[in-house]
């Protein structure tokens, strides 16, 4: 007998890991653009831009965008574990996958989202989306949760 609880939960799991994904996507193709800083980032956050960056020093520019590829590098692998470890494993029912798929994302969210109020840059241009998936992902998490404990 098929749990849909299980099939559920783990398909918006996956669903937020696509979405972490396509965030992650849009933060590494920004960094070859003229918009350069993040989604939601405007000068009333960061009062320079990607010419001023440059001109005031290139070296600093190129360390930047190489943090921009790594962030949005592992913004989508975590996605990818999530996708996973909820189509192959939560959705067969497996505690240790849910147990994972859960981890990761939290621990990358509790390191990335504090110094973004501490700095003035949480605004829901910048942190909306990604609290929309996580939003998806807590759900779907949870409606799993009880489907692994029938």
């Amino acid at each position: 007998m098929e749990n849909t609880k299980l099939r559920w939960g783990s398909t918006l799991m996956m669903i937020a890991g696509l979405s972490f994904i396509g965030y992650a996507a849009l933060f590494f193709f920004r960094n070859f653009t003229d918009q350069f800083l993040e989604l939601g980032i405007s000068a009333a956050q960061v009062n320079v831009g990607r010419a001023e960056i440059t001109a005031f020093s290139p070296s600093l520019f190129n360390y930047i965008s190489h943090l921009h590829v790594a962030v949005s590098g592992f913004i989508a692998a975590t996605g990818l574990a999530v996708v996973g470890l909820a189509w192959h494993g939560v959705r067969k029912g497996m505690r240790w996958a849910w147990g994972y798929a859960v981890a990761a994302p939290v621990l990358g969210l509790a390191v990335a989202l504090p110094l973004h109020y501490v700095y003035g840059i949480a605004t829901i241009g910048h942190l909306g989306l990604i609290y929309l998936a996580t939003a998806i992902f807590v759900i779907g998490a949870i409606v799993a949760l009880l489907g692994l404990k029938e």
